[in-house]
């Protein structure tokens, strides 16, 4: 069976970033970057980036393309008996982060439609919290379904199914050649127009003010390199998978750098965006901006809604808004789907369309949980331990598996051979040492924190039951998985260099 490729090295690069860029670049970034230091956190941001981010990227593209397969398949023809490491990837993502994620871009969907009459009436907290999610008391207080966010996640399912039943070619490098310039584009609108709103430069001098003061902290780097990990979607066996569709001339470390760059510098473009309205909400309502700001989903979802009310044609601005985190959503979903997709092909040689109507059918019933009342107290700890143990986890064995027990001069001779920027010793430094170590200090520290007192106040027992089964059960599906005999031929054969 033939392995798919990209049409072109474009395609590929857009695939990449596509999925690179997802929501948290539009509402995790610029709120991280304000809490610690302005602009002088882009000092540890991009040393994360440097040492950390594009240095792993370059390995998980090259272990895709050199090895030729998805990552449990990579991973097996590194070393036998780590193919469980790729199946532990692409299972949590796939039956974990997928899951959750789509449901958030289902939120997005719905507010995207409710932006065109300001649905959300005068109080946007209130609507959120009480009216759209009437969020229960505890994560066991399941309570019902509820009906606009299933419908919107029907949709969303529905268009990942679309996208990836037509393959790599016509499905995933055609939506990304039209979404991420499509993103791009009405991003830049949303920029402009909210530097021109009153108020917008007192939102975008405390984005960018330096306080480096705050450079003392140790917290302000440990974030900085978990926000490079999680946001160039590293540990999810994606860009392997991404990586093994390209052609045997591929300048693995140029697109790596381009990636990285390009991801890192759409956040930053996208928080002038966010802090401007920010500002401009804070000048409309008297207050000093740290009274208006607010992270993650309270900044989409409430803040962001709150000042569409207030801005001339809002309903405008709120809808392109919405639409831009809805296609920076369903880009990274694809990808997390492709994965596992890519992954179960390479091993039981299935046939790829009926499988990925069954996997959208599945994840779609999977995701219902997270429609529920209880939906975002799931979500909320369902996301803590896969990203925070379960991809942190992935990164450091990647890290130990390719850099000890397979040669990476081989690796790094593949790189530099068909690659414009050459590697030196100092890229098997990185991955042997450096990496693992500060991936190891996040780890312990999450597990200090975690230990001293429950997340985010919730009880033990839904800690453990939700979130701690979740991330082990997930595991014991991987080694369950790798167990299996090979179904295709893919197995016996080695990489394109050889030693």
């Amino acid at each position: 069976m033939r392995r798919e490729q990209w049409k072109s090295q474009l395609g590929f690069l857009l695939a990449a970033i596509g999925s690179a860029i997802g929501l948290g670049n539009i509402w995790r970034f610029s709120y991280m970057a304000y809490d610690n230091g302005g602009g002088a956190f882009l000092i540890p941001y991009l040393a994360a980036l440097l040492t950390a981010g594009i240095p792993l990227l370059i390995l998980e593209f090259a272990v895709g393309h050199e090895r030729i397969g998805s990552a449990p398949l990579a991973y097996a023809k590194i070393k036998k008996n780590w193919e469980w490491l790729g199946w532990w990837a692409v299972t949590f993502v796939m039956f974990g982060i997928v899951l959750y994620y789509t449901v958030v871009i289902a939120w997005c969907l719905n507010f995207f439609v409710l932006s065109f009459n300001l649905g959300w009436g005068n109080d946007p907290d209130s609507y959120f919290f009480k009216d759209f999610l009437s969020v229960s008391k505890a994560p066991f207080e399941v309570g019902q379904i509820r009906g606009p966010i299933f419908a919107a996640l029907a949709v969303i399912w529905f268009l990942n199914w679309v996208v990836l039943y037509r393959g790599v070619q016509k499905g995933i490098e055609l939506a990304n050649k039209i979404f991420m310039p499509l993103l791009f584009f009405l991003t830049a609108v949303l920029v402009f127009w909210s530097l021109t709103l009153d108020g917008a430069m007192d939102g975008v001098r405390a984005y960018l003010t330096p306080d480096f003061s705050k450079l003392s902290n140790p917290k302000v780097w440990i974030d900085a390199y978990s926000q490079i990990f999680f946001t160039l979607s590293l540990g999810f066996g994606i860009m392997i998978a991404y990586a093994s569709y390209l052609p045997e001339k591929s300048n693995i470390s140029r697109n790596a750098i381009l990636t990285g760059f390009i991801n890192s510098g759409y956040s930053l473009f996208a928080g002038l965006g966010v802090f401007s309205v920010l500002g401009f909400m804070a000048t409309s309502h008297g207050k000093p901006i740290s009274e208006v700001v607010s992270q993650s989903i309270g900044l989409a979802f409430v803040a962001y809604p709150k000042a569409v009310s207030l801005i001339p044609s809002g309903n405008l601005f709120g809808a392109i808004f919405f639409l831009c985190l809805v296609m920076a959503g369903l880009s990274s979903s694809i990808s997390i789907i492709e994965a596992f997709t890519a992954s179960m092909v390479d091993k039981f040689g299935l046939r790829r369309k009926l499988f990925i109507t069954a996997v959208s059918i599945l994840g779609f019933l999977g995701s219902i949980i997270f429609t529920t009342q209880a939906g975002l107290l799931w979500l909320d700890i369902v996301d803590h331990f896969l990203t925070h143990y379960g991809l942190v986890m992935v990164g450091i064995s990647e890290c130990i598996l390719v850099g000890w027990f397979f040669r990476l001069k081989v690796l790094r001779n593949h790189i530099n051979r068909i690659s414009s920027l050459k590697l030196g010793i100092w890229w098997d430094i990185l991955i042997k040492y450096f990496i693992p170590l500060v991936l190891g200090i996040i780890l312990f520290g999450d597990l200090y924190n975690e230990l001293s007192k429950p997340y985010g106040g919730y009880s033990w027992t839904s800690l453990i039951l939700i979130g701690a089964d979740w991330v082990l059960l997930t595991l014991i599906a991987a080694f369950v998985i790798a167990s299996r005999p090979w179904k295709t031929e893919h197995r016996k054969a080695g990489g394109r260099t050889h030693g």
